[in-house]
């Protein structure tokens, strides 16, 4: 069993996919400090200084000052601005890696087209050949299926 492990770990592929965990975490925390630090905060100015990360429903029905109060005293919150800023991290994750997945995709090869079907079929009583399309063969005149 450890020896068939081995050939597991030392596979081309698997050592691929654990380069592709590691830079698709440091690609998301790039996009996170891109949302968090770069996008939201013009957004949140241009709509009134709204600061995305503190927009929240308090279902306790206490009158706390940010999420992280309510994290801190334990209140249910519904934490609708966290939700918008990942919301928008899979929408720009999602669409770099559509960007690098669609060339790769126009590389591949064109499937084979189906073969068509064959123009002629052969009479079973008469061994002749009748178009595919034929009921009665030309030759014996025997009701073909």
């Amino acid at each position: 069993m450890l020896k068939e492990f081995k050939e597991f770990a030392i596979r081309g592929n698997v050592m691929d996919l654990a380069v592709a965990v590691i830079v698709g975490a440091a690609f998301g925390k790039v996009v996170t400090s891109l949302i968090n630090d770069v996008l939201m905060p013009p957004i949140g100015l241009l709509l009134g200084h709204v600061d995305f990360t503190n927009l929240f429903i308090d279902l306790s029905g206490k009158h706390l000052e940010s999420v992280a109060a309510a994290k801190a005293a334990g209140a249910p919150i519904l934490a609708y601005g966290l939700f918008i800023n990942t919301v928008i991290e899979f929408v720009i994750i999602a669409f770099v890696v559509f960007m690098m997945i669609r060339p790769l995709n126009r590389m591949k090869p064109a499937p084979a087209p189906a073969a068509p079907a064959p123009a002629t079929k052969e009479c079973p009583y008469c061994c002749s050949s009748i178009p595919a399309r034929a009921t009665r063969c030309g030759q014996c005149t025997s009701e073909v299926k």
